[in-house]
Formats: C-alpha cells, sequence, structure tokens
C-alpha cells in the first residue's frame, strides 16, 4: 500500500528504514488485535488498536536520519545510521511505533522517530546487526530481571529470537551452565552457537533432567527433608539453632535453583514448567502470551516457585545491547535467517506460524525478494 511520506514534528526525525526486523509480537497482535487492544486499554494505553484500523508494524528497525521536524535541535546530522526505542510523543500520549494507527512502524521506506530516543550506531555495526538492537535488549532485560549471576543454571525454554537473545546476554554475562530446550533441531544448534552449554530436545528429554546433578530438590518431599534434616543438624552445634539458620539464609547455604526463562508464549507453558521445574525455581516470563491461561497456583505454592515478568527494556538496557553487539561481545548476526522485500512480508507472516526452523526475519525495503 502507498501512503505519503510522513511528516517529522517538533522533537521528531524522520529516517530511512534500511533494516526492520519481524517480530513475533507483531505475529500475535495480527491473530489477536481486538484483545491486545482492550488489554492496553485498561491498562491506560490510549492508542487506537482495532483490527477494523489499518496499522503499519514494525518497531525494531535499523535507520538513516534524512531530517528533523521544526524547531528541533538535534546532533544526528542527516546520513547518520541510527537505531531508535519505539516510543514516540502524540500530544499528551506516548504511543508504541508499529503498535498504533497513528504512529506507523518501519514496516515501511520511511519512519518518523522521537529524536530523544534515537541512538547512533556506534563502531560501523551493519544495519542487519542493528536492526536486533530491540530483541537482544529484551533478552539483556530479562537477563536482569532474572537476577542471573554466574554460578546459576540458567534453563531457556524457547530458542525462537527471544530465546536466543536471552541466551546469548547469559554467555555475555559469563554464566556458566545455560541449557537450552526446543523441538527444532536448527534452534537447538542456533542455541548451541549463542552460547548454551547443554541443548535439550523436550520431545525425548526434559530440560530439567539434570536437577539431581546440579544440587536441587526436584519434590516437595525433598523440601521437607532439607528442613527437617537441617534443623536437625544444627542441634547438634552448641550455638541457637536458629543463629546457625539466620546466618546460613543470608549466606544463601542450602536452597539452589535454577533461572528458567519462559521464551514461548503460548497458552500452556506456564504451567507445564510450574509442573516440572524443580523446588524454588524462579522462572521469568518474557514470552508473550495475548491469550486467557491458566495456572495451578497451589503446585507453585508448594515448589515455593518465584514468577516475574519481563516487559521490554529500558533506555539504558537499548543502549547496553547495542554496544555490545557493536564490541563484539555478543553476536546476533546468526539469528537472521532470512530477508525480504517489503511486497513479501505477507507471505513470511504466513510461513512464519508454520516454520519453526525460522528465527528471525530482516525486512529491506530496498529488496524486490518476495520469498526467502
Amino acid at each position: 500500500m502507498e501512503r505519503p511520506d510522513p511528516l517529522p514534528g517538533p522533537g521528531q526525525l524522520l529516517v530511512k528504514v534500511l533494516r526492520c526486523g519481524i517480530c513475533g509480537s507483531d505475529l500475535h497482535v495480527r491473530d489477536h488485535c481486538d484483545h491486545w487492544g482492550r488489554m492496553m486499554k485498561s491498562q491506560g494505553y490510549r492508542a487506537s488498536i482495532g483490527s477494523d484500523q489499518e496499522m503499519v508494524f514494525g518497531h525494531e528497525f535499523s535507520a538513516e536520519v534524512i531530517d528533523a521536524g521544526p524547531g528541533t535541535r538535534t546532533r544526528l546530522k542527516p546520513g547518520t545510521a541510527v537505531v531508535a526505542l519505539p516510543l514516540i510523543r502524540r500530544g499528551l500520549d506516548i504511543e508504541l511505533l508499529g503498535l498504533s494507527a497513528h504512529s506507523p512502524g518501519a514496516y515501511a521506506e520511511r519512519v518518523v522517530v522521537q529524536e530523544t530516543m534515537t541512538m547512533p550506531i556506534p563502531n560501523g555495526l551493519p544495519a542487519a546487526d542493528a536492526a536486533l538492537t530491540d530483541p537482544m535488549a529484551t533478552g539483556l532485560h530479562a537477563v536482569l530481571r532474572g537476577e542471573v549471576t554466574r554460578k546459576d543454571v540458567a534453563i531457556v525454554i524457547g530458542c525462537g529470537p527471544v530465546g536466543l537473545a536471552v541466551i546469548c546476554m547469559l554467555k555475555a554475562k559469563g554464566v556458566s551452565k545455560i541449557i537450552a530446550s526446543d523441538f527444532s533441531p536448527v534452534r537447538r544448534a542456533m542455541a548451541e552457537h549463542c552460547g548454551a552449554t547443554l541443548v535439550v530436545n523436550p520431545g525425548k528429554e526434559s530440560p530439567y533432567a539434570q536437577w539431581r546433578e546440579l544440587g536441587f530438590i526436584n519434590d516437595v518431599a525433598g523440601a521437607f527433608e532439607l528442613g527437617m534434616s537441617s534443623k536437625e543438624q544444627l542441634d547438634q552445634f552448641p550455638f541457637p539453632w536458629w543463629h546457625l539458620w539466620s546466618v546460613g539464609e543470608r549466606l544463601g547455604i542450602g536452597k539452589t535453583r535454577p533461572i528458567i526463562f519462559e521464551c514461548v508464549g503460548v497458552p500452556g507453558i506456564l504451567q507445564s514448567i510450574i509442573a516440572s521445574a524443580p523446588q524454588f525455581s524462579r522462572i521469568v516470563v518474557v514470552g508473550v502470551c495475548m491469550q486467557t491461561d491458566a495456572i495451578e497456583p497451589a503446585m507453585a505454592i508448594n515448589k515455593e516457585i518465584d514468577i516475574r515478568f519481563s516487559l521490554g527494556y529500558t533506555p539504558l538496557d537499548f543502549r547496553q545491547a547495542l554496544h555490545m553487539m557493536a564490541e563484539g561481545k555478543v553476536d546476533a548476526a546468526p539469528l537472521i535467517t532470512g530477508t525480504v522485500g517489503l511486497h513479501g512480508v505477507e507471505s513470511v507472516f504466513d510461513m512464519l506460524a508454520k516454520a519453526p526452523d525460522q528465527v528471525k526475519i530482516l525486512i529491506d525495503p530496498s529488496s524486490e525478494a518476495v520469498i526467502l
């Protein structure tokens, strides 16, 4: 569809799109647009979203500065290669680029971005790699939400773009044990390349199968045994047991647990993790499930599972992810499995719903390619 070139307002830039990633959220919103729109409105997001409205997707992209809006004093001159957080001011509101009828995204040749949300691409990082700043920042934010240390065991469920980004960031953080689980052999191989130390086909093996070797407790009976045996052992010392117990808790002695990243985002996955995970696990939910789901809270209580949800990233996460790629600390290029032009987007959407071996497909607006 042809549209007139967008016009930047005060504090905004007009940029030429170099590459734009097709995000799983775009696929979800296409299928669950009205549900997602109602949910966002209930949380104070007033942008127009609905299946009866036209939206131009695209929120993970690299671009080149063309022009600035009236009165905009910018440090970014025309020709500068940039990336931008997909947030833009519309009057008193802040909207998400590509997820609003009034704020078109980067499935286009040109897009308007907020100057304050725009950052230059450093060190000559290729435009294709820079377009992955958004998913890599999402992975980084999830790892930070998980409060993962180098000594922790991390388990990543689902090795799509977000799962692989989480693995890349875990590796960059120096985590020594990273278990990745996915049905696709291609994605498992990619997970290994990104830094997973063990890859698992969940159709044949549980990602939690090594719980005993890793020192985890796998059931409530084991938790009862831990509590009772700890008390019995402490009673043998000539000191009040409760003082020793308090010191042990402060030092983190006793409870060992994995940090599990749910990176699938379909109904049933969260409950399956709760049912299978070891005692005291911490679950970080990164996959975006846009449908109503159900969990069994009593099971999570019995396991004393910690569930955290991770939303996108902060501007600091975004900058750090960009510079980690530009400085060679993270290699995101292997995530890219294809590139198409704008005319190929519809066929790629249909294909991604059925192609588990694809990871990140980029749009190159200057390309005429309609198939991978």
